[in-house]
């Protein structure tokens, strides 16, 4: 399914005007917004969850005035969406954090990984760096940067000679019988019953940088509903939630 058709089908989804809509990812961001829903009902706010698996839908969706709001995204692919689209938009609020891990069908130890094995990682630039941050953190490659943007063109030390493909971040878990190893966002980890606790042979831990954030458009901040959104989404009772049902997968921004 390309790109424009699963735009298509999104923006047919949020054409069903009425009720304050919020785009969102499935799972874990469209299950917290769920979970607030009759919170926001009490107040008189009729929360539409929109949901889309292809992250370059939502920021379109936000800046074309079609959703109200966005959750699925980091800071930094925040960033570099609004430098390479232009968009008018800005976080309002950090929520949780997904860390980003390794997973293999192949081996089940990190030292098992053999030399020249192929490693998939996310192809869109933020959520690259960020795989290749992870593995320089754990001293399996060395970089000549430490920047959010760093590509494959920056590995200086590449010990174990592994290969890496790009691949679309939503279709990481059905490439893991393909490759040695993929590093995969939790977000589709866990939407292909992977537990990052149990199944990644690395994970980032809490000092990521990469919180998930509420995205709305420039100037929409004080808005009634999004303040009432970002106060039951960075509320105790979310807090609890998320570490409830997550069980350290995911793990509270705020």
């Amino acid at each position: 399914m390309t790109r424009w058709l699963l735009l298509f089908i999104f923006l047919a989804g949020c054409a069903q005007k009425g009720g304050f809509r919020v785009a969102a990812t499935p799972v874990p961001h469209a299950e917290m917004l769920k979970f607030i829903q009759p919170d926001l009902k009490k107040q008189g706010i009729d929360l539409v969850i929109v949901t889309t698996d292809d992250y370059n839908v939502p920021n379109r969706a936000l800046s074309d005035g079609d959703v109200a709001a966005n959750f699925f995204q980091h800071i930094p692919f925040l960033e570099e969406q609004i430098k390479e689209f232009g968009y008018k938009i800005e976080e309002v609020a950090k929520v949780e954090i997904e860390p980003m891990g390794l997973y293999s069908k192949k081996y089940t130890n990190l030292t098992n990984i053999p030399q020249g094995a192929t490693i998939a990682i996310p192809n869109d630039p933020s959520n690259e760096a960020r795989a290749l941050l992870l593995l320089a953190h754990h001293q399996l490659i060395g970089l000549n940067t430490q920047s959010f943007s760093a590509t494959v063109e920056n590995i200086s030390y590449n010990p174990h000679r592994y290969k890496f493909i790009e691949v679309t971040a939503a279709t990481l878990p059905r490439s893991l019988p393909d490759v040695d190893a993929a590093i995969i966002n939790t977000n589709y980890a866990l939407q292909a019953h992977l537990n990052p606790i149990k199944d990644a042979l690395i994970l980032e831990d809490k000092d990521s940088a990469y919180a998930n954030v509420i995205v709305v458009r420039d100037g929409d901040e004080s808005l009634p509903q999004i303040k009432a959104l970002v106060e039951a989404m960075t509320s105790e009772k979310m807090r609890e939630f998320i570490l409830k049902k997550y069980k350290g997968a995911v793990f509270p921004a705020f």
